[in-house]
């Protein structure tokens, strides 16, 4: 079975971490949620709980198909954290589909993927995404290669249609 992973850390956007999480679910993956402590519980902007399984440390890149970053003001402390880095960094060089909304370009920005990759973000991050060298596009969701973006939880349906979508293949 395909295992997907999930980045977490306080002040997640709530429904970006549980939408995506349920959806890959539903659609038959496992998940497995990462962040800075495991079997700690963090909680998101609207106050819902999540408890990472695994530290970003102890994550094995290798067990993974795809990794999926939800925004809110997560991303801002995870980009923070080395080896989260280095599991983006790896998975991208592995070309295994890296998912990312909102807030969340900050962490592929921070691993210094995105120069010359299409992407969108929430539009306070338009700059960001641009200055790493990305191209921005505003829209619901933007597919280049292995690299999935969406803006707001608004897009949700069509970020995970357009993950599932590359995971089909």
């Amino acid at each position: 079975m395909q295992s997907i992973l999930l980045f977490v850390d306080d002040i997640y956007e709530d429904l970006e971490l549980l939408y995506s999480k349920i959806r890959m679910e539903e659609a038959g993956f496992k998940t497995a949620v990462a962040g800075p402590e495991a079997a700690k519980t963090y909680h998101g902007k609207h106050g819902y709980p999540c408890k990472a399984e695994l530290s970003f440390e102890r994550v094995q890149m290798g067990s993974f198909t795809a990794l999926i970053i939800p925004g809110g003001y997560a991303p801002d402390k995870i980009r923070r954290h080395p080896k989260a880095l280095e599991i983006v960094r790896s998975m991208n060089d592995a070309k295994k589909p890296i998912a990312f909304i909102c807030h969340a370009g900050w962490v592929p920005i921070s691993a210094k993927i995105l120069k010359g990759k299409r992407a969108t973000g929430c539009s306070a991050i338009k700059d960001d995404l641009e200055n790493a060298g990305a191209h921005y596009v505003d829209q619901a969701v933007v597919v280049d290669g292995h690299l999935i973006s969406s803006r707001t939880p608004a897009d949700l349906p069509q970020f995970c249609k357009a993950l599932l979508e590359i995971l089909e293949k």
